[in-house]
């Protein structure tokens, strides 16, 4: 029998509300049956700034949902982002106390927990804790150590954070919108499930998701997450800058940026003008496209100078063979995949979902990553419907969505 999985994909610019149906394993196959986009309200560079203005957003985009697809949505898989979010990697280690009994699931979960007694401060939340990978009586390497008979589990995790009050606004806006949360799920994780091949996953990849108001990297080596960072920077940037650079009202720049934008001077021809709404008492003005691209191009190739030096400090800049994959909605600018190769000296392709069945007109989109992605981890996960964890009073209580990491 065919059962539905919900993604929320809770944007600056947009909110995305994805209602899929799921065939029976093995292959699980997945039929979007309910889409309900919206503009976003009230949030700013990821973090909800107007709580009533989020869920009344929310709220629309679920309605919507719900009528293209018939059924009632109680619950969702929501995306998190923001640049409150932080990342980093920690081991820990557990003694088996009956090796010959092989490694269980149980022994996982205590080595995860392990690892995540990290000093966090009060104000911030652990989000996820993801298994990099396994020493099994110190040989290393492991992906699944489940069976193997052991005296001494080590596991290095990928821990994400982010601030309690930014985590426990969205939670509130949701909830209120009448919906429970199966699981928040970063962002350029969820995107990753979207765009991402094995291949790439296994080689080295970075993943770089441009939206409206954040840039997420997520870096993958040997088939798992090894880093994460949320730039405070995106697409609402490029379009503040036209609105300044061309003395025009911030909407007529988006539009402007939508219809002519380019990432790369040279490849708009000299001679071609486009007509632009201005401030003032003269009202339209003529200007060449190549000024306008010579504008976009100034701040993409800031992004991806910021994008750069993340992927250097992270260390893994020289174990990323299969380059960078971008995807948001600014990665349908034209020309910036040739800027990103430029800028970074990495192989780079746009990363959009595939492979989709049912209403799909609009979803062939590097935009829609993330929420395409959302429906693949729910689809992965499957946890029952449950409603989130109130906040915790230290910050080391493990919210009820981590069990979605833990084997078995």
């Amino acid at each position: 029998m065919d059962r539905t999985v919900v993604a929320l994909d809770i944007g600056t610019t947009k909110i995305c509300t994805l209602v899929a149906e799921v065939g029976p394993p093995p292959e699980s196959l997945m039929r979007i049956v309910g889409v309900g986009t919206v503009a976003s309200h009230g949030i700013r560079k990821g973090v909800v700034v107007n709580v009533n203005e989020v869920t009344a957003a929310i709220t629309e985009s679920i309605q919507r949902a719900e009528r293209t697809s018939g059924y009632e949505i109680a619950s969702a898989y929501v995306g998190l982002a923001g640049s409150h979010i932080n990342a980093i990697n920690s081991r820990g280690v557990v003694a088996i106390s009956r090796g010959e009994r092989g490694i269980r699931p149980v022994d996982i979960e205590r080595a995860l927990e392990a690892a995540r007694a990290i000093d966090i401060p009060h104000n911030r939340e652990v989000l996820h804790i993801i298994p990099r990978g396994f020493s099994v009586d110190g040989d290393e390497g492991v992906r699944d150590p489940i069976g193997m008979q052991a005296y001494r589990l080590e596991v290095e995790a990928h821990i994400v954070t982010g601030s309690t009050s930014s985590i426990h606004n969205l939670i509130k806006c949701v909830q209120s919108s009448g919906i429970h949360i199966d699981a928040l799920v970063l962002e350029p994780l969820a995107s990753g499930e979207a765009v991402l091949t094995d291949i790439e996953r296994e080689m080295g990849v970075v993943l770089v998701d441009i939206g409206g108001g954040t840039t997420d990297i997520a870096i993958f080596i040997e088939g798992s997450i090894w880093h994460t960072v949320v730039l405070p920077t995106g697409g609402e940037q490029l379009t503040n800058d036209i609105a300044v650079g061309l003395r025009t009202p911030y909407n007529v720049a988006e539009e402007i940026k939508l219809k002519y934008g380019h990432a790369l001077p040279d490849g708009v021809m000299p001679e071609e003008m486009i007509r632009a709404e201005m401030f003032g008492q003269d009202g339209h003005q003529q200007l060449s496209r190549q000024f306008l691209a010579e504008i976009v191009e100034a701040r993409t190739e800031e992004i991806f100078e910021m994008v750069l030096n993340e992927i250097k400090r992270s260390g893994y800049d020289g174990l990323l063979p299969a380059g960078v994959v971008l995807c948001g909605g600014t990665a349908n600018l034209p020309g910036i995949r040739d800027l990103a190769r430029e800028v970074m000296g990495l192989p780079t392709r746009i990363g959009e979902p595939q492979n989709l069945r049912g209403l799909v007109e609009t979803l062939h989109s590097p935009a829609y990553a993330a929420s395409i992605g959302l429906l693949e981890w729910g689809i992965q996960h499957d946890l029952p419907a449950q409603p989130a964890p109130p906040p915790p009073k230290n910050g080391m209580k493990m919210p009820t969505w981590l069990k979605a990491f833990l084997p078995g």
